[in-house]
């Protein structure tokens, strides 16, 4: 596999440089520690950042799965400087889990998220989602930089040319370790909300990052609904309802290629236009 899909594995491998500085199911401060991905960007990746949330949430709250995640950016991270992620366990239970988590450098918090987790329990299944399309031919086989794995989508956000804000993507990420699979998923969320929102905005499009426009995400959040693993097709499938007020908003369910719904999020960023 490619070294980026190596570095990104690796930053999901966090450590415990610190006990938690309190005993109990209550109270509880974990500490991990995460390296960064080397893109060569002045500042990390939020992707990158919701992906060490999940996994820092899992690690504190063994048998337990993420079910929903909130994070916030209020400070751009350096690239640098590894990142220290300080969990307290509010309550716990035999089937949920509530957290805050709290993403640290010298210069203080980046990120924080509050996170919802659960034990998976029998009961009714059922959604009322439209099913996917087929999975797109390889003739829309498109190259997103920081996905390390195959990607297929509907529209070219690269593109001037304006259309709906809508965004079909298809990606297939390699077979792993199943745990890894929601924050594979979580990093893959942060990339191209911002570009489906500039759809309609005719002679823009995303690689106009840094000249036409200014954006940066300040608030994802996920919903984790069914365990799913990764090696087979996954659907991305989302939209953008409004662009006001110097904002944008988006969101999106996760599909596998049979239909099931096993995640949705959303996504509001800042996004500025040049004048």
């Amino acid at each position: 596999m490619s070294d980026l899909w190596s570095d990104l594995l690796a930053c999901l491998d966090l450590t415990e440089p610190a006990p938690a500085r309190s005993a109990g199911a209550e109270g509880v401060v974990a500490v991990f520690e995460g390296g960064n991905q080397r893109l060569g960007y002045h500042r990390l990746f939020g992707g990158q950042i919701l992906a060490q949330f999940v996994r820092a949430a899992a690690l504190a709250c063994p048998g337990k799965g993420v079910k929903s995640l909130h994070a916030l950016f209020p400070r751009e991270g350096r690239t640098d400087e590894p990142v220290r992620y300080e969990v307290e366990r509010h309550r716990e239970g035999g089937t949920f889990a509530v957290l805050t988590i709290r993403a640290l450098q010298d210069a203080g918090a980046i990120a924080t998220a509050s996170v919802s987790l659960h034990a998976a329990e029998d009961g009714p299944d059922h959604q009322t989602v439209p099913k996917p399309p087929s999975v797109l031919g390889p003739e829309h086989r498109v190259e997103i930089g920081l996905l390390p794995w195959e990607t297929r989508a509907s529209a070219d956000l690269d593109s001037a040319a304006s259309g709906p804000p809508e965004l079909d993507l298809w990606m297939r990420i390699p077979d792993t370790d199943a745990a890894c699979a929601p924050a594979l998923t979580a990093y893959a969320t942060d990339l191209s909300l911002i570009g489906t929102a500039l759809r309609p905005v005719e002679g823009v499009g995303q690689r106009d990052a840094g000249t036409a426009f200014t954006s940066a995400v300040t608030s994802h959040t996920l919903w984790f609904h069914r365990p799913f693993r990764t090696g087979g097709w996954l659907l991305l499938r989302q939209h953008s309802p409004i662009v006001a007020h110097g904002r944008c908003f988006g969101r999106g369910d996760v599909l596998t290629e049979d239909g099931a719904l096993v995640a949705s999020y959303a996504q509001e960023a800042l996004l500025r236009f040049h004048r």
